[in-house]
């Protein structure tokens, strides 16, 4: 895996959202309570933007159609609008700066 560096921490303080271009992927990164999490901006309802939702603790609800998705997993919570999982990306932090893995 490698693991591409996206911001700076102080640039995505808690309860912020941020996406990020990484390839051909838009990838939403997420800090809840000081904790990094990241899934593709994509929800696989309609292949529609993700990042714009509401998120609830860690739910995030899709703005165009409801479905619903954890973000520390990708899972779908709303099985009948959404029954297909979100892409995840594991994230760390070194030096200050927030990194996503990619499979390479």
């Amino acid at each position: 895996m490698q693991y591409v560096t996206v911001c700076k921490t102080s640039d995505l303080p808690p309860g912020e959202r941020e996406v990020f271009g990484i390839g051909d992927d838009w990838i939403a990164v997420f800090n809840v309570d000081g904790k990094y999490y990241a899934i593709a901006d994509l929800c696989t309802h309609d292949e529609g933007p993700l990042a714009d939702g509401d998120l609830k603790g860690f739910e995030i609800k899709c703005p165009r159609h409801g479905a619903k998705f954890d973000i520390r997993d990708g899972k779908a919570k709303t099985i009948a609008v959404a029954p297909t999982n979100v892409p995840w990306y594991e994230v760390k932090v070194e030096n200050d700066e927030v990194q996503i893995g990619i499979e390479g």
